[in-house]
């Protein structure tokens, strides 16, 4: 008897708490919450009610959790599995082309709501490498004032916001892009630039967890020799998009709160702070953009 016959008979509580067992005992991440997503998702319940339900799993349903749980054993992400992923008031489909959206990226558009808000909440916003649309589609929906552009140098990402922002129903203007080139329409109009550049140096990347290293795209991790080739490139290439007195607002990674805002300095920005996310890491460098400065 197979193992998809023997969980047939199962409730949805008996069938997590087994597929909980198995994936601990394979050291995969966070187990319990993994087994308990998938159940909810395949039965359209909330996680929290999904522990309560008693009702014998199907023979479908059984199948499809089982094969959702040896693609987890595999160690491919939960949002993979699915095809989707939850940030803020969005669920963004991805696939092979887009970063999975991060809890981190939050307080990035926090940030960037912010200082919209300073700017009257309507202005010219541009988000550079916008994978599936996280950050763009959230500022587009949350300040719909907002003329919100976004780049991506990946055609299959591009295709993927482009799809996300119809299923959410905002607009964002999409442009296939290089950091800054091929943006002259922007010139000197920006007035909120922000980004989640690859910040993990070339080194580390081997190190991170299978669930990144070998699903995530590599062009959207790999910061370069030092993590900071993209803050470089960002600094040096888009002041002509900018207005004079544009906020730049960018993710950083948990040790490059002295470095980032240096480089920026550096490169005629001026540093405002460093905001943490929520588990109180160092996750945002504001910057100020001064023309002539």
């Amino acid at each position: 008897m197979g193992r998809a016959d023997k969980v047939t008979r199962a409730s949805a509580y008996r069938t997590i708490r087994e597929a909980a067992a198995r994936l601990e005992e394979a050291g995969v991440p966070e187990p319990a919450a993994s087994a308990e997503i998938l159940m909810a998702e395949l039965l359209d319940l909330r996680r929290g009610d999904v522990m309560r339900r008693e009702e014998p799993l199907t023979d479908e349903q059984a199948a499809a959790y089982e094969a959702w749980i040896q693609r987890r054993l595999e160690r491919e992400p939960v949002q993979r599995i699915l095809g989707y992923a939850y940030f803020r008031n969005l669920k963004l489909d991805i696939d092979e082309h887009a970063l999975i959206p991060r809890p981190d990226t939050e307080s990035v558009v926090s940030v960037a709501l912010a200082r919209i808000d300073e700017h009257g909440g309507a202005c010219r916003v541009l988000d550079i490498g916008t994978g599936p649309g996280t950050i763009a589609l959230s500022i587009a929906q949350e300040r719909p004032r907002c003329e919100v552009h976004a780049t991506d140098i990946s055609e299959g990402a591009l295709e993927v916001a482009r799809s996300n922002a119809e299923s959410a129903g905002v607009e964002v203007r999409l442009h296939h892009a290089d950091i800054a080139k091929g943006l002259d329409a922007l010139r000197g109009s920006v007035d909120v630039l922000v980004s989640n550049p690859p910040y993990i140096t070339s080194a580390e990347v081997e190190g991170l967890s299978p669930e990144v290293r070998d699903w995530d795209p590599r062009t959207a991790l790999d910061g370069g020799p030092d993590g900071l080739e993209f803050y470089r490139r960002i600094f040096e290439e888009t002041p002509p998009l900018l207005v004079d007195g544009a906020d730049v607002v960018l993710e950083i990674g948990h040790d490059q709160d002295r470095a980032v805002p240096e480089l920026g300095r550096g490169l005629g920005f001026s540093p405002l702070g460093i905001v943490l996310d929520l588990t109180g890491t160092p996750r945002v460098a504001l910057l100020k953009w001064r023309a002539g400065a």
